[in-house]
């Protein structure tokens, strides 16, 4: 649905600045629902409302029917929470290349300088352009996690209620302009069965991944502040000095 290039270029920009458990969740975007989504949910989907057989012939009797049964169809649904969960990791980039951006400028005033005592020093960032996830970062990553996790469960819990996680073959509606019960078929129930349970299974990877990450970043802060304590032996300090939050 949709050409997806554009976001996954976006998206692939976001891995460099990411932990591994963060990469890990761009490879289940990327190969579980983006390219799952493009390849086959389509194909299998297709025109769902002209497929639907129902036992009168009354005008827009079909057409309500479907309406009751699908608020919004799979694939749209699908696709808005891909988008939706995607935002506040392209925000969280916006605001990394911006840090990068003021860290490169203030490299050039240090060496265009030779006062450099009254100039800012960089500090999420080091000469190759690479990110430490710390302070500012830190903040704006686990603020993209959490949206992300309240993101993910809301989708789940919003599917469950438009339509459950089963696909049954018959629908039963009641509603104007069918003004007797009318029975309306699905066309490849089973099959579109299996693809909602993966989809759900997917979403569900997806949120354990995101609260991994969180409990993650918070062992390694956690880690490095007791690291960064007077206590602490300078070789110890001097082992973590790379320590990426």
């Amino acid at each position: 649905m949709g050409d997806w290039g554009f976001l996954s270029k976006l998206l692939h920009k976001v891995q460099i600045h990411s932990t591994v458990v963060g990469k890990v969740w761009m490879t289940v975007l990327f190969v579980f629902r983006i390219m799952v989504l493009g390849a086959g949910v389509e194909k299998v989907w297709g025109d769902e409302q002209s497929n639907m057989v129902c036992d009168t012939k009354r005008p827009g009797c079909r057409n309500m029917c479907y309406d009751q049964a699908f608020p919004i169809s799979h694939i749209r649904f699908w696709v808005m929470q891909i988008i939706f969960v995607s935002t506040p990791t392209l925000v969280y980039l916006a605001h990394v290349l911006h840090i990068i951006h003021q860290e490169k400028k203030m490299r050039e005033n240090l060496q265009n300088n030779s006062e450099t005592k009254t100039l800012k020093v960089p500090k999420y960032t080091n000469e190759k352009g690479k990110t430490f996830i710390r302070g500012v970062l830190f903040r704006s990553y686990m603020i993209n996690l959490v949206v992300r996790v309240l993101l993910e469960t809301a989708f789940i819990i919003g599917q469950y209620y438009l339509y459950g996680f089963v696909l049954y073959p018959k629908v039963e509606c009641r509603s104007y302009p069918c003004y007797e019960k009318v029975e309306c078929f699905m066309s490849r129930p089973k099959e579109k069965t299996l693809f909602i349970l993966f989809m759900l299974v997917v979403s569900c990877v997806s949120l354990l991944l995101n609260i991994i990450e969180i409990v993650y970043l918070l062992c390694a802060r956690a880690e490095r502040r007791r690291i960064a304590s007077p206590t602490a032996p300078a070789t110890t300090l001097a082992m973590n000095h790379k320590t990426f939050c």
